[in-house]
């Protein structure tokens, strides 16, 4: 492999880490004690020229854990209309989790990757319910990194000047349907062109790859 091709890899363009999007919607704001409702994963992939594009979809809705607070307020939002209906289809948290978790170790194998990091819209929240849902169903091979994530509400900021999702993918010409917000597979599947918008748009500018200095020819005459 040509050391071109070498960093239009993911190993190489994150530093060994394997992106992967994730939205949640909950019940609440505590990732402790309100319910994970909904959960969606997007892998990516990069081509041999670098591109970054989404590669794999995993979505399960998710039934409230045995003791969960449910916010009518935050139903209301996300137009989750009863959390325990049988039509929703719903899996445990420990099926859903274990599932996402299964695809992704199975791509950063494949990448070459040494840990993922998750990607979401305001990370925090998102990573805050994952890793509270991996503890509840006790799961030991967790293959995000326990605290590092890329917000793409921060890095919209920085390249579209806008924060929120759905005014991010306006400014990137990525068509966003408020109707269809708040469902955890439509924000997903949206932020993952976002970053992977984000990330190319750099690449276009020729941030990437890193250009290595120029060093002065007085210098290398001292």
């Amino acid at each position: 492999m040509s050391q071109d091709n070498e960093l239009n890899t993911l190993k190489s363009r994150f530093r060994g880490y394997f992106p992967v999007v994730i939205d949640v919607e909950t019940a609440g704001f505590d990732a402790k004690t309100d319910a994970l409702l909904e959960v969606c994963a997007v892998t990516l992939e990069m081509d041999e020229d670098g591109w970054l594009k989404p590669a794999t979809t995993v979505h399960f809705h998710v039934a409230p854990f045995e003791g969960a607070i449910i916010h009518q307020a935050a139903l209301d939002f996300n137009g989750i209309r009863d959390p325990f209906s049988p039509l929703r289809g719903a899996v445990s948290e420990e099926t859903a989790i274990k599932a996402i978790y299964k695809q992704v170790r199975k791509e950063l194998k494949a990448a070459g990757c040494s840990r993922a990091i998750m990607v979401a819209h305001n990370a925090n929240f998102d990573h805050s319910f994952m890793m509270q849902a991996s503890e509840r169903a006790k799961l030991k091979r967790n293959p995000f990194h326990p605290f590092a994530t890329f917000d793409t509400a921060a890095l919209s900021g920085l390249t579209f000047g806008q924060t929120v999702l759905a005014k991010a993918c306006e400014t990137a010409g990525i068509p966003f349907d408020n109707k269809e917000a708040h469902s955890a597979l439509y924000d997903t599947e949206r932020t993952a062109e976002l970053f992977c918008e984000i990330v190319n748009k750099w690449k276009r500018l020729g941030g990437w790859p890193l250009v290595a200095p120029q060093t002065d020819e007085s210098e290398n005459a001292q």
